[in-house]
């Protein structure tokens, strides 16, 4: 498949490139896995000399035997003798950079911490010594957030203040997923569209997974996902057991409320039987896997906060799969099928009002986007987009089925907020499955 998007990761990555070829440089690159960072890196080199270490979870001693391979194939570098520290093989990594300009990747640069912790400590002490000298872009890549958030980002940690540039690298838009579509299924439907995003979020390793299955269209979409052999069907736990240890299960059961609708977090501790605002606050903050979703305009202080999986595809795992990984494990997915057709499209008209907000966000020049419920949770606006520059809004009613959308209902709830859009030119908007490729 090709490779698709991304110019200004690229185009920041050359810049710093460029920089590099004076000072030395050090670059983080942070993403969910899948989401196409090592990827993205080495499209970013294409034509340059670079080294490529992979950081797998074994022995230092056996880490270093490779690494030396991987520094000879790439660079002609012989390292000598029997290397057992990593330190040792950084160090003449370095001193080769104060000679000859060097990119350096470093992929799941977290996974250093089980091999010896001390090396982050080690890396710190020798990018110190030697910074000033070497022209070197070194580029660190992680997939575990809150690990990576912690060695880079944590006062207390050794390669604290060390960074040159910090990218996330974050989901296809909406744009470059149609692109795809159109590029594999040129009359693909507004249902091929919104199966599309629903199942990959944008996510470029299961984009990648469907094209090369064949599936173009949301019923071979589906099948492709519910195969007995489908690296879907346990995808949710592989990526998260190792991110929450010990008490994935309180964290598996959370995710899964909200997946389900519970998005208050009163319903979800009365279902847990405990207080989780712990375990939401990590989830948001250290995970990065869930939003505090306020009604637009919403005071900071507001407390009427509702909880969403950032993630399309996490949140579908856990509103389907999971939660009947039963029927996975006795191969019933023809059950699981039908259950998830039954559903499909009261699941998939929420996840059109998420469509629609990315949408308008990536298409409109918008400086404020949301959607707004009042302090009893009724008077529902699924979209609201503002431009506080140019006093114009924009305020739509979502639905697959456009025939069910009033718009004289909408203007009606929409009373609740006119008055905080005073002076703004308000456009009213019927958001339904025919709009999805082009608003304005």
């Amino acid at each position: 498949m090709k490779f698709y998007g991304r110019t200004q990761e690229i185009q920041s990555l050359e810049r710093i490139r460029l920089q590099s070829l004076k000072s030395a440089c050090f670059t983080v690159v942070v993403g969910r896995r899948r989401i196409g960072k090592t990827s993205l890196i080495l499209e970013s080199v294409k034509g340059e000399k670079f080294l490529y270490l992979f950081v797998s979870r074994k022995t230092e001693y056996l880490l270093c035997a490779d690494f030396q391979k991987e520094a000879m194939n790439a660079l002609g570098l012989q390292i000598y003798g029997e290397v057992t520290r990593f330190r040792d093989i950084f160090q003449q990594l370095l001193q080769y950079a104060t000679k000859e300009h060097l990119i350096l990747i470093m992929d799941e640069f977290q996974d250093l911490n089980q091999v010896n912790p001390s090396i982050f400590s080690e890396i710190q002490n020798l990018w110190d010594q030697y910074k000033d000298q070497a022209r070197i872009h070194f580029i660190a890549c992680g997939s575990i957030y809150s690990l990576m958030m912690r060695i880079f980002e944590h006062n207390k940690e050794p390669l604290f203040g060390r960074l040159t540039s910090k990218m996330m690298v974050k989901p296809f838009p909406v744009s470059i997923l149609k692109e795809i579509l159109r590029d594999h299924n040129p009359g693909y439907t507004a249902e091929d569209l919104l199966c599309f995003y629903m199942l990959t979020g944008g996510v470029a390793k299961y984009i990648t997974l469907l094209i090369e299955s064949g599936a173009f269209t949301a019923s071979q979409m589906m099948d492709t996902i519910l195969l007995p052999d489908s690296p879907f069907l346990n995808e949710g736990r592989d990526l998260l057991v190792s991110e929450f240890g010990k008490e994935y299960n309180t964290y598996f059961s959370i995710l899964q409320l909200i997946a389900t609708g519970k998005t208050l977090q009163s319903e979800i501790d009365s279902i847990i039987g405990k207080n989780t605002g712990a375990y939401l606050t990590n989830l948001e903050k250290e995970y990065s896997l869930i939003c505090r979703n306020k009604p637009i305009f919403a005071r900071p202080e507001s407390r009427k906060a509702r909880w969403s999986i950032r993630d399309n595809f996490l949140q579908f795992w856990f509103r389907f799969l999971f939660p009947n990984q039963s029927l996975v494990e006795m191969g019933k997915l023809d059950m699981l099928r039908e259950y998830v057709d039954k559903n499909y499209d009261s699941y998939s008209g929420v996840i059109l009002e998420k469509y629609f907000r990315d949408m308008i966000a990536e298409t409109l020049p918008i400086t404020d986007i949301g959607s707004y419920w009042d302090n009893k949770g009724e008077h529902e606006i699924d979209v609201v987009a503002v431009n506080r520059f140019e006093k114009w809004a924009l305020i739509g009613e979502v639905k697959r089925n456009s025939s069910k959308i009033s718009l004289p209902i909408l203007e009606g709830k929409a009373k609740k907020i006119k008055p905080l859009l005073d002076g703004y030119h308000i456009t009213y908007r019927a958001l339904s499955m025919e709009q999805m490729d082009q608003i304005e």
